[in-house]
Formats: structure tokens, sequence, C-alpha cells
């Protein structure tokens, strides 16, 4: 269930990382001197000056070193290379790199960063390591990015992130659609039918970082359009210092370590963000891996296999009005706001006429539905348009599946909420940040009164959603093999059902309660209301449509 590779592929990143160590040892990094033309030195003696103020960048070109301008210190660079290992290549494989990791430190920054590399690329497909660039890295470089660069880079007309650490594998995703670099310089990773073979050789990466920042930089390095400005960290050496020099950039400016211990992180909070929103990201670690995280994970990690098992067992053969109990005994946090009176108020207005009650949710997790009919006390139906067998098999409650056949789905929908009470969740996918995507207004056309209920999630080690069709199953174990997860339920007001259109067919204003309840559902939670839906997160991790423009996203109000 944790590992995407058998251990038989692990020898391809070993084999590489001996002959990355051979190389170093024969002094490897003589075999292709003069192969590249030196640009003039830049004398010691007038070191590049302190930050420029942001008026000095507009309509500049500008040259930024990655991890000492857009990265809060200190740059962790293995938990970003454990996550590539896990998240690409399985748990074995992020172990694999957590072992030789304090053999690696041993090495020199340089060739450190290049070896966490190998153990974390080689072997893997390139197409999922890609994927992991554009749909799991962003999170975690956005949590340590620094909000003055992030406004150094847009300040200025165009601009160049160079990195000399992570592979442009790695960072382009988070570069490209949340900072908004225009083009991306760093280390190359050789690739041989679509398998990750290494990276290129220090003096062959430089050459063609060179290469494609010259074609970038164009008319600047001529001397025209007033020249790139440069910037880099003090004391940078090596393939970055090489690229930051007069020949390339006809002004540098550098920041040191301690000019960056007053910066500001960049997130504050959802909508209010200078970059562009984080709304979607897969991916199933949830914190970030430094070394000693990752030795407690894999420490736990046994623990929480048997753990997960237990409690998804409990919430599948348990009655409803002891499951919160069990849970809470093997650490599942629930809250029930609004209190029990809310809760009884829903469960008794059945009785009041015929059929069952209709009850909306946010969607955050597979067991949103669970853990209404939890906090109910009593069974519910849930729809759904896709379930794997497993979760369909251990689900303690009834689902349906949608055809997505409007009227065919309206029909089923309305007849399942004749027989008892039904649970949907409008979104159509679930969402892990502090956003609510559009609601589809078919429940509102069902002509009954509409019970919103409002949901949140807390977890401390693993996402419990995936967009991989393949590890879909694997959600609700994944999110109870968290020490700690909590949900929180909160039953609010009812909601009137819509008016009947005058000529039958769909009702007049479903959009409109559609729109109400989402409202008052973002309202009673904090989140942030938008117009995205399903296939724009689909198509956003794909990586076919880009990050949805921020103007889609509208203050809650």
């Amino acid at each position: 269930m944790l590992t995407k590779h058998c251990s038989s592929s692990l020898w391809k990143p070993l084999l590489a990382l001996c002959c990355l160590l051979l190389r170093k040892l024969a002094g490897g990094r003589n075999l292709h001197r003069g192969r590249m033309a030196k640009p003039p030195a830049v004398s010691s003696d007038h070191p590049p000056p302190p930050s420029p103020s942001l008026d000095r960048l507009h309509g500049r070109t500008i040259v930024v070193d990655v991890e000492a301008w857009l990265l809060l210190p200190p740059v962790q660079e293995f938990s970003y290379f454990m996550v590539v290992a896990v998240e690409a290549g399985g748990f074995l494989r992020g172990l694999l790199l957590l072992i030789l990791y304090p053999a690696l430190c041993l090495l020199g920054d340089g060739e450190r960063g290049r070896a966490m590399a190998t153990v974390a690329l080689v072997g893997l497909e390139e197409k999922e390591v890609a994927r992991v660039g554009r749909a799991v890295m962003p999170k975690f470089f956005l949590e340590a990015a620094a909000a003055e660069g992030v406004e150094a880079v847009r300040a200025a007309r165009r601009s160049v992130a160079v990195s000399a650490t992570f592979p442009r594998v790695m960072v382009e995703g988070f570069l490209r659609e949340y900072v908004g670099v225009d083009a991306v310089v760093g280390p190359e990773v050789r690739s041989v039918a679509g398998v990750l073979a290494g990276l290129l050789d220090e003096e062959d990466a430089a050459e063609v970082a060179a290469r494609r920042l010259r074609a970038l930089l164009g008319a600047e390095m001529e001397g025209k359009s007033g020249g790139a400005v440069g910037l880099v960290g003090a004391g940078r050496s090596g393939t970055v210092h090489y690229l930051f020099s007069r020949y390339y950039c006809k002004e540098t400016f550098s920041v040191s370590e301690v000019d960056k211990r007053g910066w500001r992180p960049l997130l504050p909070a959802p909508g209010k963000c200078s970059c562009k929103p984080l709304v979607f990201h897969d991916g199933r670690l949830a914190f970030s891996p430094t070394p000693f995280a990752a030795l407690a994970l894999y420490a736990y990690l046994p623990f929480g296999v048997a753990l997960s098992v237990f409690r998804v067992a409990a919430l599948s053969l348990l009655p409803y009005r002891v499951t919160f109990l069990v849970a809470a005994l093997t650490g599942v946090h629930h809250r029930l706001v609004a209190g029990h009176a809310a809760a009884r108020d829903a469960a008794g207005a059945a009785e009041e006429g015929c059929g069952g009650r209709l009850y909306v949710c946010n969607h955050r997790t597979l067991l949103d539905p669970v853990i209404v009919a939890a906090a109910l006390g009593k069974p519910v139906t849930a729809v759904t348009y896709s379930l794997s067998w497993v979760s369909e098999m251990i689900a303690p409650i009834r689902t349906a599946r949608l055809t997505r056949d409007r009227e065919k789905d309206r029909r089923n929908m309305a007849a399942l909420l004749a027989r008892g009470d039904l649970v949907v969740c409008p979104e159509g996918t679930t969402c892990r940040e502090r956003y609510l995507l559009r609601f589809s207004p078919l429940f509102a056309e069902l002509g009954a009164d509409v019970n919103p209920v409002a949901l949140d999630t807390r977890v401390d080690m693993f996402y419990g959603t995936s967009t991989k069709p393949a590890a879909k199953w694997m959600d609700s174990f994944y999110f109870m093999m968290n020490p700690r997860p909590a949900y929180r339920v909160e039953f609010l007001p009812r909601a009137a059902a819509a008016a009947p259109a005058e000529n039958g067919g769909r009702r007049a204003d479903s959009i409109g309660v559609a729109n109400r309840v989402q409202r008052q559902i973002g309202q009673a939670l904090g989140f942030v209301l938008t117009g995205m839906t399903r296939k724009d997160k689909y198509m956003m991790l794909a990586g076919n449509e880009g990050i949805v423009p921020a103007a889609h996203i509208k203050a809650n109000n």
C-alpha cells in the first residue's frame, strides 16, 4: 500500500551515486577543463552592492538566484529531495535517501545536492517526476518562499530564475506558475527511454545553462535595454557565480543570510497572497520532511498502518452511536459545532413529511458522508461520481453512483431522497486548502429543503486525498494513518428549496440556491469562495491549463 516501486528498482540510484562519487575521487572536475569560455573574473575587492529598491527593477530584466533570493533561510535541500523521492518513487526510495543522508553530509555543498538528486531521481519515470514537480512541489516551495524575493521578481519586466541546487524539473512549476518568472535555468537531468538516468556533469550543466541564458537575455547581453540585473546570494561560487558574472549581468546585487533574517514568508492567508493562490495541490505528505521529521515518519509508519486499518474497520463495523467514542480512544478528534440541538433538529425534521432529508456539505475527504451519518447517529445514502471498489466495500453507508447525465442523475437522486436521507457534496471533488469550489445546482432541483453541513479537517502527516486513480482506494487509509486526524462538523440553518419553474423542468432559482448554500458554508468555515470546478482541478494538476487566474477567486462575504 505504501510503495510504488519494488525494491529491485533501487539499485539504479545506488549505482549512479557510486559512479558520481568515483568521478569526484578521480578528479572528474578537471576532465572537461577548458571546454567553456570563462568570462572575465570579477574582482573580489568590489563585492556586489546590497539589495536594490524595487524602483530600480521596474522595466528591467533580472536574473535571480533561487536559493538566495526566493527561499527563506535555512534552505532545507534534503526536504525537497525527500518529497520527490517519496511522491514519485515511493516510501522505499525515501528510506534509501534517509539512510544515505549522514554519509552525503560529508560531501561539499554542491556535491551533496547532486548526490541527493541522484538518489531521489535516477530510475524514475520522467513524466512522473514532472507531475510531482508541477502538482506537489509548489506547496512546499511556497511555504518557504520569501515575500521580498517574489516582490523583486514581480517588479521586473522580465525575469530568469537560476537554481544551482534543484533540477529544473523540480522547481519550474513553482517558479513559472506561482512566482511568475519567464524562464528557469537549473541542473538538467538526462533521460533514456523516458527514465531518468542522472544529472549532467557539472561542466556540461554550466555550459548548457550559460547557452540557455545567452539565448534568453539576447539584447541585454549586448548592452541594449539597460542590461540585465543580477540578484545573487553573497558568497556564491561555482556555476552560479559564473552565470551572474558581469559578462551576463550589467549590475549585480547581493543578499546575505544576515540581510534575510528580517524577510517575511510569502503566504499570509487564502485570498490575500501576493502571488497566485495555491488552491489545488497533490501528494500524500502533509509536512516538510526535514531529516529528523523523516526519521520520525519512518519510525511511526509500521504503527500507523496498523492503526489506520483498525480505525477504518471500527468506522465500518461499529454502530453509529459509538463510532465517535471508539475513534476518540484511538486519537481521532471530532468536533460537533452548533451543538447537538442542530443535529437533532436535522435528524428529526424528516418526520415532518414524507421522504428523507437532503444534507449538502463541502467536500474534504471520502469520509465526509460517513462523518455526517455518525454525527446524525443514523444511516444515510451518499451519491458520488466515482468510487473505488475497495472504498465501496468498506463504506458503512449506502452509496450510489452518478452518471453525469443531468436529467438521469436528478431522477435517481429524487428517488433516493424519497426513500431516506441523502448526503450530497456538490463541489464534485475534494479541496485541501481553505477554498470552496463552485456548487453544482443539481441538488437544488430536487424540490427539497436543504440542510447545509460545514466540514473541515486537520491532518498532521498525510493527506487523505489524491488525483491518481490507482491510488484513490487508499485515501481513507491515509487519512486515518495520521496520528491525530480531526474532523469539524457544523449543521447550519436550513435553506429553502428552489421555486418550481412555471413550465416544469429545471427549477428557476436552482443556481441561486446553490450559491447561497456555498456562501453559507463558506462563512461558517471562513473559506474563500471560488468559481472553480472539478474539471479545473484535474486539468490544473495534469498541467494542461496552468493556474486559474486569481480573478476567479471572489472574496468571501
